[in-house]
């Protein structure tokens, strides 16, 4: 086999390959016999079809089998000779087989070169304290007595400020189109209420019918109301007012299993330290990241972006599906918002890319061991057991996808223990 491989940049290499026209002729002959067992041609024999007439019948299909079976091979051999690694399917072009002919093809494809990461002690990281002052515990509390606030009826008086309004609105929109909610409770000084809408309802009493118009400007959030005039007509049949909670021993046995509010009030703190930590965790790592990605001295393969952009788009997909959302119906525009995703998926291959050659230079490997753990540890989230787990992996060929994550993390750790962190 003769091959030759051309630079077309860092990354896209063009591969030209012949393979003997000896070669050639014995697949065809290989695949001929087999059509020979299986056809059914008029005048023969089943299985007794000569494969000269085999070969005429069939031609365009025998030939495309063995491109079929000889071209991947060959591509593989070709790349191995060379210790080239393609990153993505070479593009497969300008096929030419004829038996008694060299069988000739151009295979392109992406590959990334070896390059120096750079001097691991020049990664400059800082990590946020992860300490939590009084207010934000206090806060935390308050967070907890908002939740925890009861509606109680409101008689004897109007509409104020801070009530939940129950009432019948009926709703006309600028075109005259009606739309009427039944029983809706309307908080006052809600962030999503109509501009003016509240002040409309203070005084009202239980009983009470009024109508309005109300003026969206131009400047609205929504842009379909936005300079327009919505006619509503409010009925109130209802008030009801907000009632907290005192911050003190009962409200903290009522929210668990706690004795006092300053044992609440240690475990707050606690949970808010956990979170810190883990978002300083998650900020250090991503700066980290950042660092790496601008540390790749050629452009990025764009199939390893557009895979990346798939991983975003079908993650994201299956975020809306977890809470209950058909992501076709979702109204997203599902091109801007891959297009968006362009700049960070380019940064995480980036980053990927640095990472996968430290731990090639470095040596760092992950054995069976390292990926029992983690499929225990998958196991046990998931309320599988680790051999289903593997066996699910193993049928989809996850478990390289495993390996190679549990390498990048290796590769994490080794450049953490390096780098120059500064705590703030």
């Amino acid at each position: 086999m003769k091959t030759d491989l051309t630079d077309i940049n860092d990354t896209r290499k063009s591969l030209r390959v012949e393979i003997p026209s000896d070669v050639v002729d014995r697949e065809i002959e290989r695949v001929a016999r087999d059509y020979s067992r299986r056809a059914k041609i008029p005048g023969f024999r089943p299985g007794k079809t000569p494969t000269n007439v085999v070969k005429q019948r069939f031609k365009s299909q025998i030939l495309h089998d063995v491109v079929h079976d000889l071209v991947p091979r060959a591509v593989d051999d070709a790349l191995t000779e060379r210790g080239v690694e393609a990153v993505d399917t070479p593009d497969i072009r300008d096929v030419n087989i004829e038996e008694g002919q060299v069988l000739t093809f151009t295979a392109s494809f992406d590959t990334l070169p070896s390059f120096e990461p750079g001097e691991y002690s020049t990664l400059a990281l800082r990590r946020k304290s992860s300490s939590v002052d009084e207010a934000g515990i206090d806060q935390a509390l308050e967070r907890l007595r908002q939740r925890a606030a009861r509606f109680e009826p409101v008689e004897g008086r109007s509409v104020a400020d801070g009530d939940t309004v129950m009432a019948d609105i009926e709703r006309t929109d600028a075109g005259g189109k009606p739309n009427t909610h039944k029983d809706v409770a309307i908080e006052l000084g809600a962030k999503a209420n109509p501009p003016g809408f509240d002040e409309q309802l203070l005084g009202l009493e239980p009983g009470a019918t009024k109508q309005f118009v109300v003026h969206y400007p131009g400047d609205y959030a929504i842009s379909e109301l936005a300079n327009t005039d919505v006619s509503y007509s409010v009925s109130v049949k209802g008030i009801k007012r907000r009632v907290f909670p005192a911050l003190d021993d009962e409200f903290a046995k009522d929210v668990g299993s706690f004795e006092t509010l300053d044992a609440l009030r240690t475990r707050v703190r606690e949970d808010l330290e956990h979170e810190a930590r883990h978002a300083a965790d998650r900020e250090i790592r991503a700066d980290l990241m950042k660092q790496l990605a601008a540390r790749v001295p050629f452009e990025v393969p764009a199939s390893l972006i557009e895979s990346e952009l798939d991983r975003r788009v079908e993650e994201f997909a299956r975020r809306l599906m977890d809470q209950g959302m058909d992501p076709r119906q979702a109204g997203i525009d599902w091109e801007a918002f891959r297009e968006s995703q362009r700049e960070p998926a380019r940064e995480a291959v980036s980053g990927a890319i640095v990472l996968d050659e430290v731990a090639r230079r470095e040596q760092l490997t992950v054995d069976d061991s390292d990926i029992a753990r983690e499929i225990d540890r998958y196991a046990e989230r998931t309320g599988r057991t680790p051999a289903a787990v593997r066996a699910a992996l193993e049928k989809e060929g996850g478990l390289a996808r495993i390996a190679g994550g549990l390498r990048r993390e290796k590769s994490i750790d080794f450049l953490m223990a390096r780098a120059t962190i500064a705590t703030e």
